[in-house]
């Protein structure tokens, strides 16, 4: 598989954001910890683990459920803080809390500049190479330019490509029809790369794009016909 990706001459490359370049897990683990304390939630909670493990949960079938299409961003918003803080003893959880603990994650998360190993280095490869790059993603629009300014990824991409734009999340059809629609590119001389097999790879998979699945979390193997499978981002450089 390694040797069609490197005889093929893409000319575009669509690219995840979250957790494929920018470190949206570590970032994250980080702002829910200042949550944590700026809504001094020891009050609540004997073992702050019980609120994290619950948020990760949580946010996990959340994401799922929202890329399928099946609630909204707003559900996803309040639901997300509402299951983890209703763990507290003694908190009275309201929309307007969930909301509040919500904004104050999303401005802490939007501004770390963590970024997945390798993420520049693999960005300055492409770019010198001369492909156009397309970052392809089911984030929040004001959320994810923040996030891009923060880690200095922003003036890599010819074109930004948000789900709520396009009136679709990744795997939809929908969402990748517009990506090629918005930067002109083609199915045939376009590879998609991410790091999750049921939005990003199958979904590509379905659009008929070569993919290149970053596994960046072994517990998740491929299980579909991806073109090309690697482990962390400089193998990317190696294939392209």
């Amino acid at each position: 598989m390694s040797e069609k990706v490197k005889e093929k001459k893409y000319t575009d490359i669509f690219i995840d954001f979250d957790d494929t370049l920018y470190d949206t897990h570590g970032n994250a683990v980080i702002a829910l910890g200042e949550v944590f304390d700026h809504f001094a939630l020891n009050r609540y909670f004997e073992q702050p683990q019980t609120f994290f493990d619950d948020y990760w949960t949580t946010n996990i079938d959340l994401w799922s459920r929202y890329s399928k299409g099946e609630i909204t961003r707003d559900y996803l918003i309040v639901e997300r803080f509402r299951h983890p803080l209703s763990k507290g003893r003694g908190l009275q959880v309201t929309e307007a809390l969930c909301r509040q603990v919500s904004d104050v994650f999303l401005d802490y998360c939007s501004s770390k500049p963590g970024v997945v190993e390798g993420a520049h280095e693999l960005m300055d490869y492409l770019k010198r190479r001369g492909y156009r790059i397309h970052m392809a993603s089911n984030g929040f629009h004001e959320v994810q330019y923040r996030k891009l300014e923060a880690c200095g990824l922003r003036g890599y991409f010819d074109t930004v490509i948000l789900s709520e734009d396009a009136g679709a999340n990744k795997p939809s059809p929908l969402f990748f029809d517009y990506a090629l629609r918005l930067t002109g590119a083609t199915r045939e001389t376009t590879v998609m790369i991410g790091d999750n097999l049921a939005t990003d790879i199958q979904g590509a998979i379905n659009a008929g794009l070569d993919t290149i699945y970053f596994n960046r979390w072994p517990d998740f193997p491929a299980g579909e016909p991806v073109t090309h499978e690697v482990s962390g981002l400089a193998d990317i450089i190696r294939l392209l």
